[in-house]
């Protein structure tokens, strides 16, 4: 398999953003509630189906997981179902809303995608699960899982969701590229990331671009946020702030010393071809990063220029439908895949980062030398942030891909880029209100 497709097969499922599947249909179907007795033992054979759209050595490490937690709790059997890719898996979930009993007990799901499921009460409240000392851990904060993400799997408020998969955004540079240039100081802001990109493309006479930014919808929602404005449907796509953070860009591929992923998606490759000096993208990429590069130079990872990051990757939710053993079955599953020792092994495997906060600071983790994020991953992420969940949200980060492609297209034919951006709020403004 070529390296480029590996690497969009790995990192499609860490941005942002079908087979037939079995129906879970063991155990009653009737609805819960939050007041629902939970079983505080498991004492008959118990089914979960767990919707995923993991590949590759993802599944595999998943399939792992879940033969270890299968042995430690023979009355429960978990049905790992794969969906393909994370855009088979939204749809598997809409197109199958419409017969909730056909739902599996628990899904990967960003929670974007199941809002309307939340306002019609198909999802559980996992707070009681959370809260209760039999299948979970007694309270959230005894769950020892980073706040920032339990907060991100919340709709409207409410706690439908528990962080699983999980990455953020982090510059990766050419090291010895660096050197070569008299770079002495890793950018941390986003003005160093302009100086430095100007100074080696100059310095390389125009063969090198400085950097660029693989998800154009995470550059201008952090871009956004770093000027104290949230993602929401109060943003004016056309005003002042806006159009500093878009022309900060546009400006840069037009003198040539910043470019977008464009054609080729991600920016891995140009870099492992050295092409571009840096690019900011998904942490969970670096083992393709790290095949790409071989021996040709030294490459090493730095927290994302700026003061926040955003943390990326899918949560797991449960459905209203399945009976209260297989709920609590699920949550026991849930617990122990979040668990120090399993998001460790997790983590050490595939790339994501762990969500409990005793794994990313433990030894086993921080000494990984087979990939350079464990040793930099508690600054990366002093600062997360989540795109708020409210209704069409997912649509509206989503459109702002495609509405940032035209704005730099049109920045690199050397164009005003002023009639795409008014173009762009037509289109940001019409997804919100979809």
């Amino acid at each position: 398999m070529k390296f480029s497709k590996k690497l969009t097969m790995a990192t499609i499922a860490t941005l942002a953003l079908v087979g037939t599947a079995a129906c879970s249909k063991s155990g009653s179907n009737s609805s819960s509630s939050s007041s629902e007795k939970i079983p505080s033992k498991i004492t008959k054979q118990t089914t979960v189906v767990f919707w995923n759209a993991m590949p590759g050595v993802q599944g595999s490490t998943l399939r792992q997981l879940t033969n270890e937690f299968e042995k430690k709790n023979p009355k429960i059997t978990i049905k790992l179902e794969n969906q393909g890719t994370y855009n088979d898996l939204q749809a598997k979930i809409n197109s199958t809303l419409q017969s909730p009993n056909n739902l599996p007990t628990i899904t990967q799901a960003y929670p974007g995608w199941l809002w309307n499921a939340a306002q019609n009460k198909m999802l559980v409240d996992l707070t009681p699960y959370i809260n209760n000392k039999n299948v979970g851990w007694g309270s959230a904060k005894a769950s020892d899982i980073r706040s920032e993400l339990l907060d991100g799997a919340k709709i409207k408020g409410t706690q439908y969701g528990i962080p699983f998969n999980k990455s953020i955004e982090t510059l990766t540079y050419n090291k010895t590229m660096f050197k070569k240039y008299g770079i002495k100081k890793v950018p941390t802001t986003m003005e160093e990331l302009k100086d430095v990109s100007e100074t080696i493309y100059k310095k390389s006479n125009h063969k090198v671009v400085g950097a660029g930014f693989d998800s154009l919808s995470n550059y201008y929602t952090l871009g956004m946020k770093d000027e104290g404005v949230n993602f929401s449907d109060k943003i004016n796509f056309t005003g002042a702030t806006s159009k500093k953070v878009i022309n900060f860009y546009a400006d840069g591929i037009k003198k040539g010393y910043f470019r977008t992923a464009g054609s080729e998606h991600y920016l891995s490759g140009p870099f492992a071809n050295e092409k571009v000096a840096m690019f900011v993208g998904t942490s969970a990429g670096e083992g393709f990063v790290k095949q790409g590069v071989g021996d040709k130079f030294t490459y090493d990872v730095a927290p994302r220029p700026g003061k926040y990051t955003l943390q990326q990757g899918t949560d797991i939710y449960m459905f209203n439908h399945a009976s209260a053993d297989q709920k609590a079955a699920a949550f026991k599953y849930i617990k122990f895949l979040v668990s120090k020792s399993s998001q460790i092994k997790w983590a050490n495997a595939t790339g994501y980062i762990p969500v409990n906060n005793a794994a990313i600071k433990s030894s086993e983790y921080k000494n990984n030398k087979s990939i350079k994020l464990p040793a930099k991953l508690e600054d990366a992420m002093k600062y997360l942030y989540s795109v708020p969940v409210a209704k069409n949200s997912n649509a509206a980060f989503q459109q702002l891909n495609t509405i940032q492609q035209n704005i730099y297209a049109a920045a690199q034919k050397g164009q005003n880029i002023n009639s795409q951006i008014e173009a762009g709020k037509q289109k940001f403004d019409a997804a919100w209100k979809q």
